[in-house]
C-alpha cells in the first residue's frame, strides 16, 4: 500500500505543476502586460474600452483617463482598469522619454519662477533742477505765452 499511495501523491504533484505551467502562469504573463499597456497610455491615444468605447485619450491621470468620443468632441471620463486595447499609439508615444524631460525641466522652471518674488526696481531720489534751468524753462514758457496775436 504505501507505493501505491506514493505513486496517487506523485501524479497529483505532477498534475498541479503541469496546471502551473499551462494555465496560471500565462494568465499571469498577460494580467502583466495588460497592466503595463494601461500604464503607458498617453495623450494621443486611441483605445477600446471593456464597454465597447472607442476614443482618443486626451488627458491622463493616475487613477483615470479621459477620451474623447464622436463627432462631437463628448469628454468622458473613465477609470484605466477599463481599457481593453490601444488600437493605435499617438505620435507622443514614442518619445516618451523626450517630453517625461522636457516635462521636468518645464515643471523645475515654473517652480523657479514661482518661488522668486518679483523685485520692485529702486528709484535714484528725484534732485532738484538747478537753478538755472528752472530760469531757462520760465523764460521758454514765457515765450510762448507772449506770442502777438495775428490780425485777420
Amino acid at each position: 500500500m504505501g507505493g501505491s499511495s506514493m505513486m496517487s501523491i506523485g501524479i497529483l504533484i505532477l498534475l498541479l505543476i503541469v496546471m502551473y505551467f499551462l494555465m496560471i502562469r500565462p494568465q499571469k504573463k498577460r494580467e502583466k502586460e495588460t497592466n503595463a499597456m494601461r500604464a503607458g497610455i498617453q495623450v494621443g491615444d486611441e483605445i477600446v474600452t471593456i464597454g465597447g468605447i472607442c476614443g482618443k485619450v486626451v488627458k491622463t491621470k493616475e487613477e483615470t483617463i479621459i477620451l474623447q468620443v464622436g463627432p462631437d468632441k463628448v469628454k468622458l471620463e473613465m477609470m484605466r482598469w477599463s481599457v481593453s486595447k490601444v488600437v493605435k499609439e499617438g505620435p507622443r508615444h514614442f518619445d516618451r522619454a523626450a517630453d517625461d524631460f522636457d516635462e521636468v525641466a518645464d515643471a523645475e522652471e515654473k517652480e523657479a519662477r514661482k518661488s522668486k518674488p518679483k523685485r520692485m526696481k529702486k528709484v535714484a531720489p528725484v534732485e532738484e533742477a538747478p537753478e538755472e534751468v528752472v530760469e531757462e524753462a520760465e523764460e521758454t514758457v514765457e515765450e510762448v505765452v507772449d506770442v502777438p496775436e495775428e490780425e485777420e
